[in-house]
């Protein structure tokens, strides 16, 4: 028997993340807003292109338009414009290949067969991206669904089509906001607390006999911290991305911003690695008791040069 109990608190709990998710999103700026943004204009999105293609289009295709719509709405307007080209292009080979085939060698299995070859090998052509799977999928539907008639291909584009634009024309009336900033602010406060962890390990050295626990903190420390680096070195890299196409304003010279952010970045990463094994070294020599072989001035002079 499920454990009731047990399961409704585990509800409660998703709920009240996701309540806490949505109140940071709506009091302050950064990734939470960015995702209920995301999410609105998706919502949004979808649905214009289901009522329009609902009025304009037979029933057997409308809904290709709100799933495209899904496929146009993405981070970044470069990344929506390219998964709409990509996804564009898949669909209109995998149309054009169920329509010559139709009409080559008529609606049969083997044909079918040849069909699914074919769309498989178009799909991976690389400049396809993510989407070469979509060429059989659409295959299929024009080949069982429309009998590989023109008049159905021509409805799945126009299907396909307007969910883009409507996807599109989403970022376009409220493109994604520009990070610069938060992304310089990131590098800095990250330097600044390598900064303050090389003084911690200083303070360590000077102690003859430091304590194990207090030297495997600092180590673990370091560990923190290179991940926060990776996770901010992606965070400039989607920010690059996000640059690009994008019309909403930004800080002055922002593309040169981002390249002096990441440099910046590089350099602290550099002095991170190097510190972080010296700090398991150093975890190492106090569980081994080998710290106390050195020479007692050594912990000293190299406390003196990790604060100059």
């Amino acid at each position: 028997m499920p454990d009731w109990g047990k399961l409704w608190k585990n509800v409660r709990a998703h709920a009240a993340e996701a309540v806490g998710f949505v109140q940071r999103g709506i009091r302050r700026t950064g990734n939470e807003r960015d995702h209920l943004v995301l999410g609105v204009k998706t919502a949004l999105a979808a649905t214009a292109a289901w009522v329009l293609a609902r009025h304009l289009l037979p029933p057997t295709v409308s809904t290709f338009a709100p799933f495209t719509a899904l496929v146009a709405v993405q981070a970044t307007v470069y990344r929506s414009l390219r998964d709409s080209a990509q996804y564009m292009s898949a669909m209109a080979a995998g149309a054009a290949l169920a329509a010559s085939l139709a009409a080559a060698a008529g609606i049969h299995g083997w044909s079918f067969g040849l069909l699914t070859v074919l769309a498989l090998a178009v799909g991976r052509f690389r400049p396809l991206g993510a989407h070469g799977t979509q060429v059989a999928i659409v295959g299929f539907f024009a080949y069982s669904s429309g009998q590989g008639q023109i008049d159905y291909i021509g409805y799945l584009i126009a299907s396909v089509v307007l969910g883009a634009v409507c996807g599109i024309a989403a970022h376009l009336v409220l493109a994604p906001a520009r990070h610069t900033r938060h992304r310089q602010e990131a590098v800095a406060d990250l330097i600044t607390r390598i900064e303050e962890r090389m003084g911690d390990l200083a303070d360590t050295f000077d102690v003859r006999e430091p304590d194990a626990d207090a030297v495997h903190e600092l180590r673990e420390a370091w560990r923190h911290l290179s991940s926060d680096a990776d996770r901010i070195r992606y965070a400039i890299d989607d920010e690059v991305e996000n640059s690009r196409l994008n019309p909403r304003a930004s800080i002055a010279d922002s593309a040169g911003a981002l390249i002096r952010a990441r440099t910046a970045l590089d350099v602290a990463q550099r002095c991170q690695d190097h510190l972080r094994s010296v700090s398991r070294s150093l975890d190492y020599a106090v569980s081994s008791g080998e710290l106390l072989s050195l020479p007692a001035s050594f912990g000293s002079a190299y406390a003196t040069l990790l604060r100059a």
